[in-house]
């Protein structure tokens, strides 16, 4: 089984996740019920068993919170893969939301970086901050070493545009993380 557990404490929150690429539960709580929305439909679309838990500095906003989460899940993503042996590496994935549609690309590189481009209609989504998407997509990016391009193609509602960015994340990481073979996928050797 392809698993890491991965705690981060600091003044602002305190974190915990464990994650198994090969499936399992998801329960998430952070808090922030859209948040938690996303991070249950990205666990549900790459096949994960995912227990993340959750308490930040909510008093001021959500900012703390969906960045550390990113943290969080993206050095329990890079713990969770290893050496990379074996796996597709990249992957690309487009999903409709009613009026928008989404495309993640992404290589299981060792090299982060993120391209974002997905305009957010609405500043507020519930109680989550619309902005906080890319926040969280570049804090995973770096922590899991993901070459990362997510973009928004159209939409007018940022709940489905977050929603479509969440899902073809999701589903870009099983294909990406999928054991194929057996060596690693890069002309170096090494990922």
């Amino acid at each position: 089984m392809r698993g890491a557990e991965v705690t981060r404490k600091t003044k602002e929150t305190e974190i915990q996740a464990s994650l198994c690429l090969d499936g399992g539960a998801v329960r998430v709580s952070t808090g922030i019920g859209f948040f938690d929305h996303m991070l249950t439909a990205l666990a549900f679309y790459a096949g994960w068993g995912l227990t993340l838990t959750a308490k930040g500095d909510l008093e001021v906003d959500g900012h703390h919170t969906v960045e550390d989460a990113g943290i969080v899940l993206g050095q329990a993503l890079a713990q969770a893969l290893g050496d990379k042996a074996g796996i597709a590496r990249f992957a690309t994935a487009f999903v409709p939301m009613d009026e928008a549609l989404c495309r993640t690309v992404l290589d299981i590189s060792g090299r982060p970086f993120l391209v974002f481009e997905a305009d957010m209609p609405q500043e507020l989504i519930g109680g989550y901050d619309s902005c906080l998407t890319e926040e969280f997509m570049r804090a995973l990016a770096v922590n899991a070493g993901l070459t990362l391009h997510q973009r928004a193609l159209y939409g007018k509602n940022a709940h489905h545009i977050t929603e479509a960015l969440f899902k073809s994340l999701g589903l870009a990481l099983k294909e990406a993380a999928a054991v194929k073979g057996e060596g690693v996928t890069s002309t170096k050797g090494v990922l």
